[in-house]
This record gives structure tokens, sequence and C-alpha cells, in this order.
């Protein structure tokens, strides 16, 4: 017997991947950037260039809740253009300044933009991926960020001592371009809910945050609190230990077996449930953060990298699909945004909290903490969130 499977690989769902792909290399491509620049600068100090990172997150956490709402109301389409071209435009506008103030508010705008464009476009990617091959879709999908998590650093930090910080800026404008014509292909499902006079001035929890997402969303929201340890402070742990160059491949690595697994734990996902998948990557995820704690080779910080790669690379997009599982497909829109808001959160306060973590005891330590704090996110998991999430058993 045979059996046809709906196809992901669709020209809508390239079209919205490459979108989303720019979008993501130039969010970490700027992290890696900003600060250096702020710095370059005249009166640029240390607590302004912390401060352009923080402003980003702060509007995205911010305005996650209410995206959902406003891409309801104004419908994806025309949310997806808007917040793609402000995107674009917020990037090509940082050349126009040198001026901390309005950098600053250039930055506030950008984080606004890119919270309804990354919110939308997931959205979409859940109506154009076949029901049945939801996880395996999702996951192709989160490679479109992991990707760009070594695409972006990685050309800014080669362009940035051969041209001008300007010549950078119009280049990330240019690939914000290309994200923006790539989005303006994909054919949408766009339904516009009409809002009632009588709804128009009222806001309630259900306009920002979807009920029956918020126990995944938690979870999300431990495990990115633990990988902003990774995200913010792999490259001075390295630097503490005498291995800079071994850590510039360590998103290589990452990246590398992230994508090698990728198809094999999307099927298992759709086929086997999502136990068999999750248990065992925040698994391997604790154990390629105990592998960072005690490495003294290169070869043991990338193959920490790559375990981390493979246990919270497959994280990701599972948390993603199960938020979007638990909830109506007409709630798709607002599981993301909570889904996201969760996210962020974890990502903002673990790389405030972990680097006062870090100061005082240590990296090596702070990577052995944060290998016990998955295990505990692990059997959490095992023991409470799964009972309440559909299709889990």
């Amino acid at each position: 017997m045979t059996t046809n499977k709906k196809p992901i690989w669709t020209r809508d769902f390239i079209n919205i991947a490459v979108s989303n792909f720019f979008i993501f290399v130039a969010l970490y491509a700027f992290i890696t950037l900003l600060p250096l620049y702020i710095l370059d600068l005249p009166s640029g100090t240390v607590a302004q260039a912390g401060l352009v990172t923080t402003i980003f997150f702060l509007s995205v956490i911010i305005v996650r809740p209410f995206s959902g709402m406003i891409i309801e109301k104004f419908g994806k389409k025309r949310m997806l253009i808007l917040s793609m071209s402000a995107f674009a435009l917020s990037t090509f506008s940082y050349t126009l300044t040198d001026d901390i103030s309005l950098f600053l508010v250039l930055r506030l705008i950008h984080g606004i933009s890119f919270s309804i464009a990354t919110t939308v476009t997931i959205s979409v990617v859940v109506d154009l991926v076949p029901p049945e091959r939801r996880g395996e879709g999702i996951g192709y999908f989160g490679l479109s960020m992991n990707v760009a998590l070594v695409a972006g650093p990685f050309i800014a930090l080669t362009l940035q001592p051969l041209i001008s910080y300007t010549m950078i800026f119009i280049l990330f404008g240019i690939i914000g371009v290309i994200g923006l014509i790539c989005s303006l292909a994909v054919k949408v499902k766009d339904e516009v809910v009409p809002v009632s006079s009588s709804e128009r001035r009222r806001i309630t929890w259900s306009d920002l945050f979807e009920k029956r997402a918020l126990a995944i969303s938690m979870v999300g929201m431990f495990v990115s609190f633990s990988y902003a340890s990774i995200l913010s402070f792999i490259s001075i742990y390295a630097q503490s230990i005498g291995m800079v160059q071994a850590a510039s491949f360590f998103f290589v690595t990452f990246a590398a077996v992230m994508i090698l697994f990728r198809p094999i734990t999307g099927r298992l996902f759709d086929s086997m449930g999502p136990n068999i998948v999750i248990i065992p990557s925040l698994i391997i995820y604790a154990v390629g953060l105990y592998l960072l704690s005690i490495t003294s080779t290169p070869t043991m910080l990338l193959i920490a990298g790559g375990l981390i790669g493979l246990g919270y690379g497959t994280l990701l997009p599972c948390f993603q699909a199960l938020a979007i599982q638990s909830s109506p497909n007409k709630r798709s829109t607002y599981a993301t945004a909570t889904f996201f808001t969760f996210f962020d959160t974890g990502v903002a306060l673990g790389s405030f909290i972990l680097g006062i973590v870090a100061g005082a005891l240590g990296y090596s330590n702070l990577y052995l903490f944060m290998a016990i704090f998955v295990l505990f996110i692990a059997v959490y998991y095992s023991m409470v969130i799964r009972k309440q999430l559909p299709n889990t058993a």
C-alpha cells in the first residue's frame, strides 16, 4: 500500500522560510554588531552598548501579547507585509544617525516590527503545513532561525573590520528587502475577524494570551532561560578558558548537528508523539551543558556544541508545535504569540539573572548549574506538563 503525503516544501513554504531566515540573520547580526558600534562612537559607553539589546527585547516582549490580536484584526497578509517593510526600513534607518537617543528609538521600532513579523510568519506556516505533518514542518521552518544564528554573527563579524558600519547597515537593509519580496510572494489564508463596536474598547485576557498554550509556553520559558547562558556568555567563557578560535566553530557544530537530525526528530514527533522526542532532547541538552562546564579541550567544546544543538535545537520547534496543537485552529496566532512572549521573557530574564550568577560562581559552575536546571525541567515536563497536553501519551 502506498501513501501520498501532502508536501511541506511548497513554493509558499520556501518563501516564508527564506523571509524568516533573513529576519533572524539581521537579529543575530545586530546582537553581535551593535554593541561594538556603540562603543566605537565618541560618546558610547558599555551601559549604552548593553541598552541597545535590552530595549530591543523589551519592545518585543511588550508587543508580543498584542500581536495575535493585531494580526487577527488586520489580517495575516497585511501585517506580514507591513511588519517586514518596517523591519527593513528600520535597518536602513540606522545609517541616518549616530545620536544614541535616536538610535534607541530606532531599536524600539525595530523590536516592534520584529515581534509582529515573527509571530505572523509562524502563523502562516501553520496554515501552509499539512496538519498531520505539523511537527515535521515547523521543525524544518525552525531551521531558518537556527541557521541564521550562525550566519548573522559570521557575516557581521567578518565584514566589521573590512567595511564601514554604514555599509553593513545598508547590506542588512537590502537583506530585509529581499525578505520582504519573498513575503510578497506568499499566498496567505487571510481572514480578518470583524470587531463589533461594543467590543472595540475591551481587551480581555484571551485577546493577549491563549490559555491552552500556557503550560507548554512555561516549559519553553524555562528552556530559553537556560539557553540565555549560551547566547550571552559562551564567547566570554571560551575566552576565559583560552578557546576563542574554537568558539567560532561552536555554533557551526551546533547548527550542523541540528540540521542533520531535524528531519528525523520532526517525523518522530508526528508519528510517535512528542514525549519520544522532548524528554530525550532535554536529557541530551543537559549532558551538553555539563560537558561544557568541564570543557578542557577544543574537541570537548565542539562536542558540547553538537549535543546542545541536538537537544535545544530539537526542543524549540517541538514546543511551538505543541502550543499550536493545544489550541483551536482559529487561535493558532494567539498560541504563537503566547509561546514567544514566554520564550522571549526567558531569554531576557536569563541574560540578566545568569550574568549575576556567573559573576558570583564563575562560568564553569554556571553551566553545571544550568545542566541540573534542565534535568529538573525534564522532570517537570514528564510529571506535570505532558498530562495537560493533547496527544502526548
